[in-house]
């Protein structure tokens, strides 16, 4: 079963039901490119509570030693595997199930998230190469920024390579989710756990838009109040730069968003009839004009088993959606420009 589960994982040519008791009778191998930083670290500490993560892959330029010992005392059952330098990442990376990527250059106070795109290709394009060799069948999830211009990088190379799945390509947008949820949840006074709000678009500031309008339990606040809303949620991670005043960006809570992303990634994995795995991500997508488009995703087994599209607007959404698309196909026009000229410079 182990043999026929890691062909599954990283050709995908067996039946469905052959992968899903393959997952189930084994654990999974889950890297984190960038584990050192601010993300990776608390990041790696979250994955490695996950009782499914039977090895835990770390990777970073230098001092992931160090990191992978201290995560190594903790007794749940992965197995800390520390990876470092040029030759590491694939190392670090074979026949993973998952990928996740925090590395890369963080804001300071006065950048955009745009700014970051020359350091933050790179990243992108290493992990894009190494997946294509060692790891063809793993799910990516992005978190190096910025989203909406780095997944159509990736998504160019990989394509360039023969190794894209549409299916297993992810920017994970959950911070913009678990924010909206948090500060809905302090105006109404209730538990952010029980608060259901999708958010769609992208990863950057007009780019990320808040359905407010199919917020469950209602938010009925007025136009200035949910016009205020909008805007938090869409300038949160600038609130925290501000507020670290030049000593970091958003690490805790983009760590927990994001292990949450993957976790769920893992449940999809490992499939269940119980219950129905669902979370907004930045993937390629039809929904609308823009080719990658943030929406609620269905994950199961092969990463993404359905997009569930665009969830209703009401008029003020659909005006910001309008607003939203020219500058999100800007982007990814500068990405996938980018992905293509990459394929010589990057190996």
């Amino acid at each position: 079963m182990f043999v026929v589960s890691r062909l599954l994982t990283h050709v995908g040519k067996l039946p469905p039901m052959v992968q899903q008791l393959g997952y189930i009778n084994r654990g999974l191998k889950v890297t984190v490119v960038g584990s050192v930083g601010g993300i990776g670290q608390p990041l790696s500490l979250l994955l490695k509570l996950n009782p499914d993560v039977s090895t835990l892959s770390l990777y970073d330029i230098k001092n992931t030693t160090g990191v992978g010992v201290d995560l190594s005392h903790i007794n749940t059952r992965a197995t800390v595997c520390p990876f470092e330098g040029k030759d590491g990442l694939k190392k670090a990376m074979d026949k993973a199930d998952i990928v996740v990527i925090p590395a890369g250059l963080p804001r300071k106070p006065g950048m955009k998230r745009e700014d970051l795109v020359d350091v933050n290709a790179s990243v992108a394009c290493e992990v894009a190469f190494a997946a294509s060799a060692v790891c063809p069948g793993a799910m990516l999830a992005f978190i190096t920024n910025p989203i909406n211009v780095i997944v159509p990088i990736v998504a160019t190379i990989l394509k360039a390579k023969g190794t894209y799945d549409p299916n297993r390509l992810f920017g994970v947008t959950s911070l913009d989710v678990v924010r909206a949820q948090t500060f809905v949840a302090n105006i109404l006074n209730s538990d952010p756990l029980k608060v259901n709000i999708p958010v769609i678009g992208g990863h950057t500031g007009r780019t990320i838009l808040p359905i407010l309008s199919q917020c469950d339990p209602p938010f009925k606040g007025t136009d200035e109040e949910r016009q205020a809303l909008i805007q938090r949620v869409q300038n949160a991670g600038t609130e925290v730069v501000n507020a670290k005043d030049g000593l970091g960006s958003a690490t805790l809570s983009m760590a927990f968003a994001a292990a949450r992303f993957v976790n769920s990634l893992i449940k999809g994995i490992k499939g269940s009839e119980d219950e129905c795995v669902v979370e907004c991500a930045y993937v390629e997508s039809d929904v609308t004009e823009a080719q990658f488009f943030a929406t609620p995703l269905k994950l199961g087994p092969q990463g993404i088993e359905e997009n569930k599209g665009l969830p209703d607007l009401d008029d003020e959404e659909q005006k910001s959606l309008e607003c939203m698309l020219p500058i999100l196909m800007e982007s990814i026009e500068k990405g996938i420009k980018l992905g293509e000229g990459m394929m010589t410079s990057c190996v």
